[in-house]
């Protein structure tokens, strides 16, 4: 099984270029979870931020690096398939799960960007009072159709690209004041909450939803499941190429979400909500372009984000089964049937980042690249004992306390019901 494998890579020569990889692996990390960052520093303080957004980001290269070097010892190209050498049938089926959950989780946030922006979109165009009775089911029939439509992934990061642009330009124009909030956003829940320094940026802070915060950058990084299938179509791939690739990818995905929640929290400050886009005006003519760019880009992604959810579930459900249209066209209905009811019923944006971020998103981060590294990579090669792997077994602790931790915050939150000025 193992030459199979070596072999099957070996034989594969990929043909993208270093510039490309880099472009395609910056695809994969950027998501939904940008729209929450300004949220994620309102809650936590600019200094408090910036701290953890860079150990989130340095972390996310160590987890590529374990994956990398598992990889090149068994030439296993695919994360499903690390689980498989690893435990075998079990750990094939458990990394397809939460891969499957996490990309679930992906899809039901572009859904709600979709819900929560289009009637907006809708009203601006068609230049509607704010107050119209604009149904959203609107935006769920739209949002059960686009899992049809194709995409193109260089449009929708040059879509993001635009969103950056905008949200620093906004910052220079925009006053942060009751009345400006009020009018421009009809936000009355976060001013009737807000204090005197509600316009005052602060360097930390600790509430009830700093629990999200965490979850919500781990959100915004996953990009593991697709790290392997970059580096097999890498041309002349190797370990330290496709390191390479993966830090100034993630040196430029960080860039632009530090970016954005430093300028997005220092337009509204505390009374930044959980989707950044809903604090602007309805009838900016720039943040209307901005919302069909965003919207544009999430209707383009969420295909990208179906193809691997019906794959584990063929492979799941039907792993012996020749391909058929009726199963292929029945699966993605009721995958998208059941996602469109998952964002109907949960109120709030946030909730989605934290659930995955604390679930999925560290399971694909910490725990699951560092198992591998232990169980696959031989004792002959490193011992158990040795510094590396004694590094991975520390970095899988720590996966599992931040799992933990996170989902009993985020429990405690949701169970206590308690609601700052921020992101409601």
């Amino acid at each position: 099984c193992k030459n199979t494998y070596i072999c099957c890579s070996c034989l594969f020569e990929g043909k993208t270029s270093f510039q490309m990889s880099i472009f395609n692996l910056s695809n994969a990390i950027m998501g939904s979870g940008i729209l929450g960052l300004a949220y994620a520093m309102a809650n936590t303080g600019i200094i408090l931020f910036v701290i953890l957004l860079i150990l989130i980001a340095l972390l996310s290269a160590y987890s590529i690096h374990l994956l990398l070097k598992t990889a090149g010892v068994v030439g296993i190209r695919a994360y499903e398939q690390l689980g498989y050498r690893a435990f075998g049938p079990p750990g094939k089926i458990l990394a397809a799960c939460i891969i499957t959950l996490h990309n679930i989780g992906a899809m039901s946030s572009y859904l709600f960007i979709v819900k929560i922006e289009l009637p907006y979109i809708i009203q601006g165009l068609m230049e509607l009072p704010e107050n119209s009775t604009m149904n959203m089911h609107l935006s769920y029939i739209h949002a059960f159709i686009l899992g049809y439509l194709g995409y193109t992934s260089g449009f929708s990061l040059s879509c993001m690209v635009f969103f950056l642009i905008s949200v620093i330009y906004k910052k220079f124009v925009t006053e942060c004041s009751l009345e400006h909030s009020y009018n421009e956003t009809g936000v009355t829940e976060s001013i009737n909450n807000s204090t005197d320094d509600t316009c005052e940026a602060k360097f930390v802070t600790i509430n009830p939803q700093t629990a999200f915060t965490i979850p919500i950058m781990a959100f915004a990084f996953v990009c593991h499941p697709e790290v392997l299938p970059i580096y097999t179509e890498l041309k002349t791939p190797n370990k330290t190429r496709m390191q390479n690739v993966a830090n100034i990818s993630i040196l430029a995905m960080f860039v632009m979400y530090l970016l954005t929640a430093i300028f997005g929290y220092l337009t509204f400050y505390g009374n930044v909500k959980s989707e950044l886009l809903e604090m602007y005006s309805k009838k900016d003519t720039l943040m209307l372009c901005v919302r069909l760019a965003v919207l544009i880009a999430v209707t383009l992604t969420v295909p990208v984000v179906l193809f691997p959810i019906r794959r584990a579930v063929l492979q799941l459900l039907f792993p012996d089964k020749p391909f058929h249209w009726v199963r292929h066209i029945s699966i993605a209905v009721c995958l998208l049937f059941l996602v469109n009811l998952l964002v109907i019923f949960v109120p709030n944006i946030r909730d989605i980042f934290g659930f995955i971020g604390a679930t999925s998103a560290p399971s694909l981060i910490f725990i699951l690249p560092g198992i591998f590294y232990i169980c696959i990579v031989p004792e002959e090669q490193e011992p158990l004992k040795s510094r590396p792997k004694i590094q991975a077994l520390v970095f899988v602790t720590l996966g599992f306390i931040f799992m933990i931790m996170s989902i009993t915050f985020i429990m405690i939150e949701w169970v206590t019901g308690k609601k700052t000025s921020g992101g409601h």
